[in-house]
């Protein structure tokens, strides 16, 4: 009797996180205005709690393997789209710009990971854990963006849109850790 091969289709959603970061790199010049406030915010801030959702997954369903080697494939995917769309274009690559957000993402990811990993080996994961853990995550982000990206928060309206940012992911994490606690883990489809 044969026995069926296991599918891993696990590179599909490193794909779909890779193409998530590089669209979050791709919009994180475009902003939009909230009314009566003075400040201009990115629309990549929509997108990086679901970057942390799919990360997440792949944990939940792959391992801390598969959700580590996903994290770096989607870093080395976003220099290397950065790379071939500055030759394209005939621009030269900054640096400074790679370096700010593929940071605060891989230090910001890799705490997700850990505490992630950690809750769902030892709890059973509570929704408000979870709320927290990617609430965390949207702030180490953003702080490490703003330290390395921008050197400096002496902007007039930076504590603003800092905190506008974080109420606004505030929002979006409120559904989507509602959606994660959905999720069954790999081990528990048996």
């Amino acid at each position: 009797m044969k026995k069926d091969a296991i599918y891993n289709d696990s590179w599909i959603f490193t794909l779909l996180l890779s193409t998530l970061l590089i669209l979050a790199e791709s919009v994180k010049v475009y902003t939009f205005q909230i009314p009566k406030v003075l400040v201009n915010l990115s629309y990549s801030i929509i997108l990086i709690p679901v970057i942390y959702l799919i990360l997440n997954y792949i944990l939940k369903k792959y391992g801390s393997k598969k959700a580590i080697s996903s994290m770096c494939l989607a870093a080395v995917a976003v220099i290397l789209f950065l790379a071939i769309m500055s030759f394209s274009l005939n621009q030269t690559l900054s640096l400074q710009s790679i370096t700010g957000e593929l940071c605060a993402y891989l230090i910001s990811s890799m705490l997700n990971i850990l505490v992630y990993n950690y809750l769902s080996n030892n709890t059973t994961l509570p929704w408000s854990l979870i709320f927290i853990n990617y609430l965390f995550s949207c702030i180490v982000f953003h702080m490490f963006y703003i330290l390395i990206y921008l050197e400096s928060v002496t902007t007039a309206h930076f504590w603003i849109e800092y905190f506008i940012t974080i109420g606004i992911e505030f929002i979006i994490v409120l559904f989507l850790s509602i959606v994660d606690k959905i999720i069954k883990r790999g081990r528990d489809y048996k």
